[in-house]
């Protein structure tokens, strides 16, 4: 790709992007992504979900965007802070995703977080997406958050 057609894609230039993107509302992005999952289970320091993947989250190969997985580790990892008693789930220092195998247009995937840590100021967590019908891991994430947002540091 020439360094013009590179650019052109990066910028959207001659595309109507600029419009659509600049009407989206703020914060678009969580409902964006995790419209359409079903909560399962909800314990202490664990969260199931299930997913089918929807035609938005997919990239070009018409499987589940990598991009939409990390959000969804973020989320999911986020969510998981709560169920322990936390009040905040604080800003991301670390988030780590292995993509295993991919989950096509209309699988239903299955969403398992779990809280390996939460201390007074820092969290860590996994989250683990799964073909729901075979179990098979589609990707692995884990997450850290610093959750003293307020201390004096």
């Amino acid at each position: 790709m020439d360094i013009e057609s590179l650019k052109k894609f990066l910028e959207k230039e001659g595309g109507n992007y600029e419009t659509s993107v600049d009407s989206m509302p703020s914060r678009f992005i969580e409902p964006f992504v995790t419209h359409g999952i079903k909560v399962d289970l909800v314990e202490p320091g664990r969260i199931l979900c299930s997913f089918e993947v929807p035609l938005r989250l997919v990239n070009a190969g018409n499987f589940l965007h990598g991009g939409a997985t990390a959000t969804l580790v973020d989320i999911m990892g986020s969510a998981v802070i709560h169920t322990v008693g936390a009040p905040l789930t604080g800003v991301s220092l670390e988030i780590n995703v292995s993509y295993l195998d991919a989950a096509y247009l209309g699988e239903e995937i299955e969403l398992e977080a779990k809280a390996l840590r939460v201390g007074k100021s820092i969290a860590a967590v996994t989250v683990e997406l799964r073909k729901k019908k075979t179990g098979k891991i589609v990707a692995q994430g884990r997450h850290t958050k610093y959750l003293a947002v307020n201390s004096k540091l």
